[in-house]
């Protein structure tokens, strides 16, 4: 949130995949003369019987008569923006032998490789082959390898590559395997409001099952049966399954449906969330500093708004972990009201109904949980702040560099960044010490939240930005005591959604394609198997400037109904298809209060107008 703007300006991520700087693993050429007991062990290398033995990921393979190395049919694989179109197959393989693979490849960033060699994994690539170009390297087997992938891919988004002739030769070990069929016999039990239990035959030779519910892969399981969580109430979803081993992934099985219950308690009830009303707004008041909006007192605060968010508690340094509130001083803020009355407004508007909370952060108050004493001070600092003012709870609104990915941290579900792994702890402490009744929001910006649909961490991808995607451990690990989450839809660049299309802020579709990707889920870094799971309808709602002087990315009213419609009736919609309706879609949040008041509450006008 930008505390002193008076007028807009550009904060765009620049998130520039360099693939230049990838680390090229040692290559070794042909060997002139293979060992007389040396074979070819790649199974239709030359791509002359389709994709036999090959399994591409998300369908992005088929088999082209031109252009070809040699023979009539060849590989053609297409990288989506989430997907480098890779093509593998497992071969069967001796212990410590030595191994060359080789293949003719074509196109931009276009790799050859083998995983699981049990010694070091080895690819070779070209930046840009125009024409066919082979790419050869080696490896030597590990002690107890029986088993290795050879592999060709393109890079995300580069438009298509081609591969034909691909060899593996070296000592046999045996059948190369092949993926599983297809499971069958999928059936739908017990549904409740926000999961549906799956149950299929068991499929010989598979290792694990994956499930997709409406055409993305939402889990993985070792067993014939799963129960997929966190739908929405009252909504229709469709489901398939594949069966998986070393070899890959099978075709999906048919087709079942179920429709989830509706929803047994409401706002509060299972499922609900701490006295909300079913559609709330959530706004940020200037109460620490005034800007071009001018200073509004607690008092003076409409009705309207169900969640009040104090901007901003500080810290005294980054690191120290210290959050000081301090309220506007007279001499910024002429009309700032006395301690006692603004306590005196708090608890009139906490009467009324309304949560009001100490939102920690803000563009100028970066926070680095750096040490365990950090985090300690950072509980009992909030804490004495939450206490003073009678306060409902915690807003988080970290920006700048306060999460930012370790180069290792590469697992949303098990972070180790020292920052991340802090926050969740003071975060559960602080929830643990005040209840059920604690509300916790956060405010993330698009690229510590959405942006981690492209990129995770800096160690995987290289040269992009370490805060893509950091708030998606801490959101993770705070998913059953987490309130709110309002993204900030604005101050960002363009940024992809599930449709595989960069949207970019001030229309409709931008706010669509962002909060149905918090509400479908999503896979981090473009891993279909690395699933970030969706939040709860009732846990979302979507951050907005006030005006033209609160930030880029405003939108007008009309924009603001036809988002509201079609997340919650799938009307009205534009050039994004949505992957559901969540007519428990909690509300819209904005910068600012004291903006919407400068702007003649044209947003809260907004917000009543639509919801009553």
């Amino acid at each position: 949130m930008d505390r002193d703007r008076h007028r807009p300006t550009t904060r765009r991520l620049l998130a520039v995949l360099t693939a230049g700087l990838l680390a090229v693993p040692g290559i070794t050429a042909l060997s002139s003369a293979a060992r007389a007991a040396d074979a070819d062990l790649a199974r239709n290398g030359g791509f002359e019987s389709g994709l036999d033995g090959w399994t591409c990921t998300a369908g992005s393979g088929k088999t082209v008569t031109s252009p070809v190395h040699s023979g009539t049919s060849a590989l053609q694989a297409t990288p989506a923006g989430s997907d480098n179109a890779q093509c593998a197959q497992t071969v069967s393989v001796q212990p410590n032998s030595q191994y060359t693979l080789s293949g003719y490849l074509r196109g931009s960033y276009v790799y050859l490789g083998a995983s699981g060699t049990g010694t070091t994994d080895v690819y070779n690539w070209s930046q840009s082959a125009a024409d066919w170009q082979q790419l050869t390297t080696t490896f030597r087997t590990g002690a107890q390898t029986t088993k290795v992938t050879i592999y060709t891919h393109g890079w995300y988004g580069t438009g298509a590559y081609y591969a034909d002739d691909i060899s593996l030769v070296g000592p046999g070990g045996g059948t190369t395997q092949q993926p599983p069929a297809a499971p069958t016999g999928l059936k739908t039990g017990t549904v409740t409001s926000t999961s549906v239990a799956l149950s299929w035959s068991p499929v010989a030779d598979a290792t694990s099952y994956a499930v997709y519910r409406n055409g993305t892969k939402v889990q993985t399981t070792t067993g014939a049966s799963a129960t997929v969580t966190g739908l929405s109430p009252s909504t229709a979803y469709s489901f398939q399954v594949t069966a998986v081993n070393d070899a890959g992934e099978s075709a999906k099985s048919s087709t079942v449906t179920a429709t989830t219950a509706a929803d047994p308690g409401g706002p509060g009830g299972p499922g609900g969330t701490s006295d909300l009303p079913p559609h709330a707004l959530v706004g940020y008041l200037h109460a620490s500093f005034a800007n071009g909006s001018g200073y509004t007192r607690m008092a003076d605060v409409p009705d309207s708004w169900d969640v009040i968010d104090l901007a901003f508690g500080e810290p005294t340094s980054v690191t120290s972990g210290d959050i000081r509130f301090n309220r506007c001083p007279v001499t910024e803020c002429p009309n700032v009201e006395s301690d006692a009355d603004f306590k005196a407004a708090i608890k009139a508007k906490q009467a009324a109904g309304k949560k009001v909370l100490i939102s920690i952060g803000g563009q100028n108050g970066q926070v680095q949980l750096t040490t365990t004493a950090a985090r300690d001070t950072f509980v009992s600092s909030v804490s004495k702040i939450i206490d003073e003012y009678g306060l409902d709870g915690l807003d988080i609104d970290f920006e700048g560099h306060s999460l930012s990915l370790n180069t290792d941290d590469t697992d949303f579900r098990n972070p180790t960044t020292p920052v991340i792994v802090n926050l969740i702890s003071a975060l559960k402490t602080l929830k643990a010490k005040y209840g059920d009744k604690f509300v916790l929001t956060m405010a993330p910006e698009t690229f510590f939240v959405q942006m981690g649909y492209q990129y995770y961490g800096t160690g995987k991808w290289g040269g992009q930005d370490p805060r893509c995607g950091a708030y998606l451990p801490v959101i993770y690990a705070l998913r059953n005591d987490l309130t709110l989450l309002h993204v900030q839809d604005y101050n960002s660049g363009p940024i992809m959604g599930l449709d595989n299309q960069y949207h970019s802020m001030g229309s409709a579709d931008f706010h669509i394609a962002m909060t149905d990707m918090l509400l479908t889920g999503f896979p981090v870094a473009g891993d279909a198997n690395n699933m970030f799971p969706p939040l709860r309808p009732d846990q979302v709602a979507i951050g907005m400037p006030a005006s033209t002087q609160a930030g880029n990315g405003y939108v007008a009213p009309a924009e603001v109904t036809k988002t509201l419609d079609c997340l919650t009736k799938k009307t009205n919609c534009g050039s994004y298809t949505t992957h559901g309706t969540w007519s428990a879609l909690r509300g819209l949040m904005t910068w600012s209060i004291n903006w919407d008041r400068f702007g003649s509450w044209q947003f809260q006008n907004t917000f009543d107008g639509y919801f009553g």
